[in-house]
């Protein structure tokens, strides 16, 4: 069985952050730093080279795959901000709906930037998200 690609890392967000090369989106990712640390009362930690993730949570699938994950991040990409955890929980979907400009994928919301956002909702999102992955997700 492959273990999980995306591990917990000892790499600065800091310093990650800083390196991002679109100015926008470095601007949003300190803010989204910002607003998760002080919404979950975690400290941000790299998982692999690109995600900023606070919290943790163990999966185990009926397959018998299991490993560690963020309970919600964020990635600043090249395209969108990439927001990881938030559309879990069963308030999700009500919520999305006053969100703004954003994009569903599989398990992850796009936004383009913070400023096409309402950002208490998305304040509420990651409230609600990782109260869900915490507690809820995969504690069976």
């Amino acid at each position: 069985m492959a273990d999980n690609k995306t591990q917990a890392t000892g790499a600065s967000v800091q310093e990650f952050l800083a390196a991002v090369e679109h100015p926008v989106r470095r601007a949003d990712g300190f803010r989204l730093l910002a607003l998760m640390s002080e919404i979950t009362g975690e400290p941000a930690q790299m998982w692999g080279p690109t995600i900023v993730g606070f919290g943790r949570y163990h999966y185990k699938y009926a397959s018998g795959r299991e490993g560690d994950a963020a309970a919600v991040g964020f990635s600043p990409r090249k395209s969108s901000l990439s927001l990881y955890g938030l559309t879990y929980g069963p308030e999700a979907a009500e919520l999305l709906g006053g969100l703004g400009r954003h994009k569903l994928g599989a398990g992850c919301l796009y936004v383009n930037k913070l400023d096409d956002v309402d950002e208490a909702v998305l304040a509420e999102l990651v409230r609600l998200g990782y109260r869900h992955v915490t507690t809820v997700l995969h504690h069976g």
